[in-house]
C-alpha cells in the first residue's frame, strides 16, 4: 500500500476517483496546501487520517492570493520532494490541478468575504490576500466535497476566514484548525522560513517569545493596551519592521481592550529582511 498514492490533475478525474475507492459511507478529508511541505503539513495530514478513511491532499500556488509584487514566482516548490513525503505517509490522493484547470479561461467568479477577512489584521496589508483564498478554497470544497478540511492555526484570520466562508455558504464541511508546529525555539513552521539567512533565522523566535509574554502579562492582569506598546516596542529592538502586533476577539477578530471582553488571540506580522513572517497565540 506504500505506492497506492494517485495524482489527480482534472476534476472530473478527482471526482471518478473518490466514487471508485471506499464505499458511499466513507468520510473525505482535504488538506489544502501550497506545496513545499514541512512537519506543520504533516501534521493536518496525520489529523486528517484519524478522522476519515480517505485523504485529499491539494497541492496549488494560489495566484489569485498573491499581489503583484509578491513571491508568487518564487514560492518555495518542490513537486517530487512533495510527492515522495506524502507516498511514505500512505495519503490516497494528491489533487494538483494545473492554473488553467482552476482558472480556466473566461473565468469571472471571486468570493468577496467580510467579517473576520475585514479586521484590519492581514487584509490592512494584503487587501486582495483573502478574496484569493476564499475563492480558491470554496472551489476546492466544491471539487473534493470533503466532510473535514484541515488548516493550521498559524494562518489564524485564514482559518477564520474559511470557517465563515463554509459556514456561510452552507458547504457540508467541517473546517478543524490544527496547533501551529514549531520548531524547538519556538518558530512557526512556515514554507517561507526558507527565505531567512542564517542571521535572520536566529532572530526569527523573537516574534513568538514576544507573543507569550504578552499573554503572559495580559493574563496577569496587566492592561492590553499597555501590554501591547511594550510588545511592540520589543519587537522593532529585535530588528524586525512591524506590521501589527493586536489582541482580538479570538472568534471574531474584533479589537478587544481587555480579558472580560472574551476569549483572546494574540496575533503579529513582522518582516525581518524581506522574509514576512506572522504568528499568533491564544491568551
Amino acid at each position: 500500500m506504500a505506492n497506492r498514492l494517485k495524482i489527480i490533475r482534472t476534476v472530473s478525474s478527482l471526482r471518478r476517483a473518490l466514487e471508485l475507492q471506499g464505499r458511499p459511507s466513507d468520510r473525505v478529508a482535504l488538506v489544502p496546501t501550497m506545496g513545499a511541505l514541512h512537519r506543520g503539513h504533516m501534521a493536518l495530514v496525520r489529523e486528517a487520517q484519524r478522522r476519515s478513511k480517505r485523504v485529499v491532499v491539494s497541492i496549488f500556488v494560489n495566484p489569485t492570493q498573491f499581489a503583484p509584487n509578491e513571491d508568487f514566482a518564487s514560492y518555495p516548490r518542490g513537486f517530487a520532494t512533495d510527492l515522495k513525503i506524502l507516498r511514505d505517509a500512505k495519503v490516497d490522493f494528491v489533487w494538483a490541478p494545473p492554473v488553467e484547470v482552476m482558472y480556466p479561461d473566461g473565468f469571472a467568479t471571486r468570493l468577496a468575504p467580510e467579517g473576520a477577512a475585514k479586521a484590519g489584521l492581514e487584509d490592512q496589508f494584503r487587501p486582495h490576500f483573502f478574496g484569493g483564498v476564499a475563492t480558491v478554497v470554496a472551489k476546492l470544497f466544491t471539487q473534493v466535497s470533503p466532510n473535514f478540511a484541515l488548516f493550521g492555526q498559524k494562518d489564524y484570520q485564514q482559518l477564520r476566514v474559511v470557517t465563515q466562508m463554509a459556514r456561510d455558504l452552507d458547504l457540508r464541511v467541517k473546517v478543524i484548525g490544527v496547533p501551529t508546529i514549531r520548531e524547538s525555539d519556538g518558530l512557526a513552521l512556515s514554507s517561507r522560513n526558507a527565505y531567512l539567512s542564517a542571521a535572520e533565522r536566529t532572530v526569527a523566535p523573537v516574534l513568538h517569545r514576544v507573543l507569550e509574554g504578552c499573554a503572559t502579562r495580559i493574563k496577569s492582569g496587566e492592561k492590553v493596551d499597555q501590554v501591547l506598546s511594550v510588545g511592540r516596542i520589543e519587537v522593532d529592538v529585535a530588528g524586525f519592521v512591524l506590521d501589527y502586533l493586536e489582541a482580538r476577539h479570538a472568534l471574531t477578530l474584533a479589537p478587544i481592550g481587555s480579558r472580560k471582553e472574551g476569549p483572546i488571540r494574540l496575533l503579529v506580522a513582522a518582516r525581518l529582511g524581506k522574509t514576512r513572517l506572522i504568528d499568533n497565540i491564544g491568551v
